[in-house]
């Protein structure tokens, strides 16, 4: 058996490739090589099956000759953010569902759906089997406001349950959102999600029966009572964050009003601005096609409003929600309004401002949190930014480095949201991907240190499979795929997903 010599995070000396090292009580277990590597193929796992996983794998066998990766995913089915985050309306997006189907079709690469990193299989059992181990698993929570009433009143939702409930997530097909008790809906934040969930609203629901929205969203927007949405923010028009397609496309839904924006909020002189503010302004400006006194519903955005608390109905007695009570704020200095960085604060002893309703979405961004064994492994998370500490190209900083020991944990990688935060569209996720992959092919030609390499799921798969866990390969996949499109034949539309698991595993049997 061939000798591997140690280096750099772990202590240095000579051992054999599948020895693991005996950790001091303090410390955590892992080896690493360093060898001529020309006898056999580089194997990565990832950790995720969204778009950073599947367009940092398309970069990494493109520039490693006989790459092999295993792909790991919770789900019985791949794609992440593209399959349960992207608008049903926004079709056109999933298209690069295409190129992730196209780099699965490799005979060197190989899904395993259905496991639960940390739970199913450990994660210390994958460093030692692996050469690389690349986290892509996004952002599995959303952020909180932290206010009197948000997780005890009834009627409040985070906007990424609900995004997940009408795009047929299992985890929140459950949810049940009571859009029939309230003609108004708040949602809290201005981004993309919060006018996705916008948009959902106000949207007709014959424009999306031939959607794969789930059938579930379809029967409760039926019933939708809401007429009025507004969409506020702590901040003003110049530093919001959302994209000018998700603002053109509210502003051009049929018999939906767009309530005037205070023009004080808004440049008087548009030449002055940069390309992408200029556009956003002026579409800002021209409103809506449809005035109010014609239309059936209408929105606004809400500038300038700092959540303050959920209020009750009935002398704060009723567990419904009844309000949502603002800070009105200011900018710091008044003549920065049109800087898009400038700050806000809270506006004197003014009165709060109420808005009544029985509906509200927060929609303050999403966070990343740490899988199960990290720290035992020294992988250091943040959990204010919500991201794996890496340094900047995807490569993993250990959580406390000691004397003569590496800046970055050998084969060990992240990239997507859990690298660089929820931000971005899918476009930036790509961008983000290639260069992460780009740091995982140099490592590996300039033969940096690895971990201790091995058979990948070849060697797990025993183990996962005594253990009564059903795992979903790609051709399991391809199964289920053809099911929903069979489903969404007879309804219309391009597919019904399944909404359960086991739903999804009874195809398979």
């Amino acid at each position: 058996m061939p000798h591997v010599r140690t280096s750099g995070f772990r202590s240095a000396g000579w051992v054999r490739r599948g020895q693991i090292l005996s950790a001091k009580s303090n410390r955590q277990q892992q080896y690493f090589s360093q060898l001529v590597r020309d006898d056999r193929p580089f194997r990565m796992a990832v950790l995720g099956s969204g778009p950073a996983g599947f367009y940092s794998v398309y970069k990494v066998m493109q520039g490693i000759d006989n790459a092999v990766v295993d792909m790991y995913e919770q789900l019985p089915v791949p794609f992440g953010l593209v399959r349960y985050g992207v608008a049903p309306d926004h079709p056109e997006v999933k298209n690069c569902q295409d190129k992730f189907t196209e780099v699965a079709s490799s005979p060197n690469f190989n899904f395993i759906g259905n496991v639960r990193i940390g739970q199913d299989i450990m994660l210390d059992d994958l460093t030692q089997h692996y050469d690389a181990i690349l986290f892509a698993y996004g952002a599995s929570r959303d952020r909180k406001l932290g206010i009197v009433g948000e997780d005890t009143l009834h009627g409040i939702y985070a906007a990424r349950d609900f995004v997940g409930w009408y795009n047929g997530l299992p985890e929140f097909s459950h949810l049940d959102p009571r859009l029939h008790d309230s003609d108004t809906a708040v949602i809290i934040g201005q981004g993309n999600v919060a006018l996705d969930v916008a948009r959902t609203l106000l949207t007709s629901v014959d424009a999306l029966r031939h959607t794969d929205i789930s059938e579930q969203a379809l029967a409760s927007l039926s019933k939708s009572r809401i007429k009025r949405v507004h969409v506020v923010g702590r901040r003003g028009p110049m530093q919001f964050a959302c994209t000018i397609k998700e603002v053109r496309e509210l502003l051009k839904l049929p018999s939906v009003a767009f309530e005037a924006i205070d023009r004080d909020l808004l440049p008087p002189d548009l030449s002055s601005l940069p390309r992408t503010a200029k556009r956003l302004t002026k579409l800002l400006l021209e409103g809506s096609s449809t005035p109010l006194t014609d239309a059936r519903k209408s929105w606004s955005f809400d500038f300038l409003l700092s959540p303050l608390r959920f209020i009750p109905g009935h002398d704060n007695k009723s567990a419904q929600l009844n309000a949502v009570s603002f800070s009105k704020m200011g900018f710091a200095d008044a003549a920065d309004r049109f800087n898009p960085a400038a700050k806000v604060q809270k506006v004197g002893e003014e009165r709060p401002q109420l808005i009544q309703t029985s509906l509200a979405f927060r929609s303050i961004g999403y966070q990343s949190e740490p899988l199960p064994g990290m720290s035992e492994l020294g992988i250091a998370f943040d959990e204010h930014r919500g991201i794996i500490t890496n340094d900047g190209y995807g490569r993993l900083v250990p959580r406390a480095r000691e004397a003569n020991q590496a800046d970055t944990i050998p084969g060990m990688y992240c990239v997507g949201w859990v690298k660089r935060g929820p931000t971005g569209v899918i476009a930036n996720t790509m961008e983000d991907s290639f260069a992460t992959a780009a740091a995982i092919v140099a490592d590996w030609n300039n033969k940096a240190t690895f971990l201790g390499g091995g058979d990948g799921w070849q060697s797990i798969q025993g183990g996962v499979t005594e253990r009564g866990i059903r795992t979903v390969s790609w051709d399991d996949w391809l199964k289920i795929d053809v099911a929903e499109k069979k489903r969404g034949n007879t309804l219309g539309k391009e597919r019904e997903k399944f909404t359960s698991k086991q739903d999804m595993l009874k195809i398979l049997d």
